[in-house]
Protein backbone atom coordinates (compact mmCIF):
# COMPACT_ATOMS: atom_id res chain seq x y z
CA UNK A 1 0.00 0.00 0.00
CA UNK A 2 1.20 3.77 -0.67
CA UNK A 3 1.63 6.45 1.85
CA UNK A 4 -1.30 8.33 -0.08
CA UNK A 5 -3.22 5.42 0.57
CA UNK A 6 -2.71 5.01 4.05
CA UNK A 7 -2.86 8.05 5.02
CA UNK A 8 -6.64 8.54 2.94
CA UNK A 9 -7.27 5.33 4.67
CA UNK A 10 -6.24 7.32 8.28
CA UNK A 11 -8.15 9.99 7.22
CA UNK A 12 -11.33 8.12 6.12
CA UNK A 13 -11.86 5.97 9.39
CA UNK A 14 -11.40 9.26 11.41
CA UNK A 15 -14.35 10.87 9.11
CA UNK A 16 -16.20 7.59 10.02
CA UNK A 17 -15.44 7.66 14.07
CA UNK A 18 -16.55 11.53 14.39
CA UNK A 19 -19.95 10.87 12.14
CA UNK A 20 -21.01 7.99 14.39
CA UNK A 21 -20.95 10.74 17.13
CA UNK A 22 -21.89 13.58 15.51
CA UNK A 23 -18.70 14.96 14.65
CA UNK A 24 -17.29 17.06 11.96
CA UNK A 25 -13.39 15.55 11.33
CA UNK A 26 -12.49 18.93 11.19
CA UNK A 27 -12.85 18.66 14.85
CA UNK A 28 -10.05 15.94 15.22
CA UNK A 29 -6.39 16.68 14.67
CA UNK A 30 -4.13 14.25 13.31
CA UNK A 31 -0.57 13.62 14.40
CA UNK A 32 1.86 11.53 12.17
CA UNK A 33 3.89 9.46 14.32
CA UNK A 34 7.06 9.84 12.16
CA UNK A 35 9.04 8.35 15.34
CA UNK A 36 12.18 6.35 12.99
CA UNK A 37 10.40 7.21 10.05
CA UNK A 38 12.75 8.64 6.83
CA UNK A 39 12.75 12.25 6.16
CA UNK A 40 11.53 11.24 2.58
CA UNK A 41 8.71 9.62 3.49
CA UNK A 42 7.75 12.21 6.18
CA UNK A 43 8.31 15.03 3.38
CA UNK A 44 5.90 12.84 1.09
CA UNK A 45 2.91 13.01 3.67
CA UNK A 46 3.88 16.76 4.19
CA UNK A 47 3.05 17.49 0.45
CA UNK A 48 0.08 15.25 1.21
CA UNK A 49 -1.29 17.99 3.38
CA UNK A 50 -0.25 16.76 6.36
CA UNK A 51 0.81 19.22 9.06
CA UNK A 52 1.02 17.74 12.33
CA UNK A 53 4.04 15.15 13.10
CA UNK A 54 5.11 13.68 16.15
CA UNK A 55 8.45 12.32 17.50
CA UNK A 56 8.62 10.65 20.79
CA UNK A 57 12.79 11.59 20.92
CA UNK A 58 14.16 14.84 21.49
CA UNK A 59 17.38 14.08 19.54
CA UNK A 60 15.26 12.59 16.68
CA UNK A 61 12.49 15.62 16.68
CA UNK A 62 16.09 18.05 16.53
CA UNK A 63 17.38 16.46 13.41
CA UNK A 64 14.48 16.51 11.45
CA UNK A 65 12.34 19.78 12.68
CA UNK A 66 15.08 22.17 10.41
CA UNK A 67 14.77 19.67 7.27
CA UNK A 68 10.78 20.44 7.63
CA UNK A 69 10.41 23.66 9.73
CA UNK A 70 6.86 24.68 8.09
CA UNK A 71 5.81 21.32 9.78
CA UNK A 72 4.23 21.48 13.27
CA UNK A 73 6.51 19.47 15.25
CA UNK A 74 5.14 17.71 18.69
CA UNK A 75 6.68 15.62 21.26
CA UNK A 76 4.61 13.40 22.23
CA UNK A 77 7.16 10.78 24.53
CA UNK A 78 9.02 11.10 27.60
CA UNK A 79 10.63 14.30 28.08
CA UNK A 80 13.69 14.17 30.54
CA UNK A 81 14.31 17.90 32.28
CA UNK A 82 17.92 18.38 30.61
CA UNK A 83 16.50 18.01 26.90
CA UNK A 84 13.68 20.86 27.27
CA UNK A 85 16.60 23.51 25.89
CA UNK A 86 16.96 21.84 22.58
CA UNK A 87 13.21 22.01 21.49
CA UNK A 88 11.98 25.14 23.35
CA UNK A 89 13.21 27.51 20.51
CA UNK A 90 10.51 25.50 18.29
CA UNK A 91 8.25 22.65 19.70
CA UNK A 92 4.72 23.24 18.40
CA UNK A 93 2.90 21.23 21.43
CA UNK A 94 4.36 19.20 24.57
CA UNK A 95 2.13 16.11 25.15
CA UNK A 96 3.87 14.62 27.81
CA UNK A 97 4.03 17.35 30.89
CA UNK A 98 3.98 15.03 33.95
CA UNK A 99 5.56 16.39 36.96
CA UNK A 100 5.76 19.93 38.26
CA UNK A 101 9.27 19.58 37.88
CA UNK A 102 9.42 19.61 33.97
CA UNK A 103 6.81 22.05 33.38
CA UNK A 104 8.94 24.23 35.60
CA UNK A 105 11.78 23.53 33.20
CA UNK A 106 9.94 24.14 30.30
CA UNK A 107 8.50 27.24 31.92
CA UNK A 108 12.16 28.24 32.22
CA UNK A 109 13.39 27.46 28.89
CA UNK A 110 10.31 29.43 27.54
CA UNK A 111 11.38 32.42 28.70
CA UNK A 112 14.54 32.25 27.31
CA UNK A 113 13.08 31.97 24.00
CA UNK A 114 10.72 34.81 25.34
CA UNK A 115 7.82 31.99 24.20
CA UNK A 116 4.58 30.61 25.58
CA UNK A 117 4.81 27.21 25.10
CA UNK A 118 1.57 24.93 24.82
CA UNK A 119 1.45 21.86 26.43
CA UNK A 120 -0.79 19.35 27.63
CA UNK A 121 -0.78 17.09 30.99
CA UNK A 122 0.05 13.55 30.87
CA UNK A 123 -2.67 11.34 32.98
CA UNK A 124 -1.94 7.88 33.89
CA UNK A 125 -5.17 6.75 33.06
CA UNK A 126 -4.38 3.22 32.91
CA UNK A 127 -2.59 2.93 36.33
CA UNK A 128 0.17 1.08 34.78
CA UNK A 129 3.60 1.16 36.07
CA UNK A 130 5.31 1.36 33.20
CA UNK A 131 3.61 4.39 31.80
CA UNK A 132 4.30 7.84 32.98
CA UNK A 133 1.83 10.70 33.81
CA UNK A 134 0.40 12.22 36.52
CA UNK A 135 -3.08 11.26 38.75
CA UNK A 136 -5.87 14.16 38.52
CA UNK A 137 -5.19 15.51 41.95
CA UNK A 138 -1.30 16.20 41.18
CA UNK A 139 -2.87 18.10 37.73
CA UNK A 140 -5.42 20.03 39.44
CA UNK A 141 -2.30 21.03 42.05
CA UNK A 142 -0.54 22.46 39.38
CA UNK A 143 -3.23 24.18 37.73
CA UNK A 144 -4.43 26.22 40.89
CA UNK A 145 -0.65 27.12 40.90
CA UNK A 146 -0.20 28.13 37.21
CA UNK A 147 0.60 31.65 37.76
CA UNK A 148 4.45 30.08 38.78
CA UNK A 149 4.43 29.23 35.57
CA UNK A 150 3.85 32.77 32.74
CA UNK A 151 5.61 30.80 29.52
CA UNK A 152 3.53 28.18 29.50
CA UNK A 153 -0.49 27.43 27.88
CA UNK A 154 -2.16 24.52 29.41
CA UNK A 155 -4.32 23.32 26.57
CA UNK A 156 -5.50 20.14 27.35
CA UNK A 157 -4.54 16.58 28.70
CA UNK A 158 -2.89 13.54 27.17
CA UNK A 159 -3.69 10.00 27.94
CA UNK A 160 -2.89 6.24 26.77
CA UNK A 161 -5.50 3.16 27.49
CA UNK A 162 -3.34 -0.52 27.83
CA UNK A 163 -2.34 -2.66 25.11
CA UNK A 164 -5.72 -4.90 25.65
CA UNK A 165 -8.27 -6.25 23.25
CA UNK A 166 -10.55 -5.54 26.27
CA UNK A 167 -12.51 -2.46 24.37
CA UNK A 168 -14.37 -2.09 27.45
CA UNK A 169 -10.97 -1.27 29.81
CA UNK A 170 -10.13 1.06 27.28
CA UNK A 171 -13.63 2.82 26.71
CA UNK A 172 -13.29 3.26 30.53
CA UNK A 173 -9.95 4.84 30.48
CA UNK A 174 -10.42 6.99 27.77
CA UNK A 175 -13.77 8.42 29.73
CA UNK A 176 -11.59 9.08 32.60
CA UNK A 177 -9.53 11.05 30.59
CA UNK A 178 -12.89 13.22 29.10
CA UNK A 179 -13.81 13.29 33.03
CA UNK A 180 -10.50 15.12 33.81
CA UNK A 181 -10.61 18.01 31.59
CA UNK A 182 -14.42 18.34 31.91
CA UNK A 183 -13.56 18.68 36.00
CA UNK A 184 -10.38 21.00 35.34
CA UNK A 185 -12.56 23.09 32.90
CA UNK A 186 -13.78 24.71 36.00
CA UNK A 187 -10.55 26.30 36.48
CA UNK A 188 -10.52 29.41 34.81
CA UNK A 189 -7.54 31.32 33.86
CA UNK A 190 -6.22 32.80 30.57
CA UNK A 191 -3.50 30.29 29.84
CA UNK A 192 -5.68 27.34 30.82
CA UNK A 193 -8.14 25.84 28.46
CA UNK A 194 -9.04 22.14 28.08
CA UNK A 195 -9.50 21.81 24.56
CA UNK A 196 -7.17 19.36 23.20
CA UNK A 197 -7.68 15.52 24.28
CA UNK A 198 -4.79 13.60 22.93
CA UNK A 199 -5.90 10.10 23.11
CA UNK A 200 -6.28 7.36 20.52
CA UNK A 201 -3.22 5.66 18.60
CA UNK A 202 -3.15 3.23 15.83
CA UNK A 203 -4.92 0.69 17.40
CA UNK A 204 -7.41 2.41 19.31
CA UNK A 205 -8.29 5.58 17.91
CA UNK A 206 -11.62 5.06 16.51
CA UNK A 207 -12.60 4.20 19.90
CA UNK A 208 -10.85 7.49 21.24
CA UNK A 209 -12.39 9.74 19.20
CA UNK A 210 -16.05 8.12 19.64
CA UNK A 211 -14.96 8.80 23.17
CA UNK A 212 -13.94 13.17 22.83
CA UNK A 213 -10.78 12.74 21.96
CA UNK A 214 -9.80 16.03 19.38
CA UNK A 215 -6.34 14.83 18.63
CA UNK A 216 -4.98 11.29 17.71
CA UNK A 217 -1.46 9.73 17.47
CA UNK A 218 -1.32 7.49 14.24
CA UNK A 219 2.19 5.84 13.17
CA UNK A 220 2.44 2.68 11.44
CA UNK A 221 -1.03 3.13 9.91
CA UNK A 222 0.41 5.46 7.82
CA UNK A 223 4.13 4.40 7.55
CA UNK A 224 4.11 0.75 8.28
CA UNK A 225 5.71 -1.25 10.51
CA UNK A 226 8.81 0.13 11.88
Amino acid sequence: MSLSQNLEDVRSAIKGAAARVGKSSQEITLIAVSKTKPMDSIKDVFRMGQRDFGENKVQELREKQPQLPEARWHLIGTLQRNKVKYIAPFVYLIHSVDSARLLEEINYQAEKNERVIPCLFQLNISEENSKSGMNEAECEDILRNIDKYPHVMIQGLMGMAEFTDDETTIRSQFRRLKKAAADFSDIIHPRISMEILSMGMSGDFEIAIEEGSTMVRVGSLIFGER
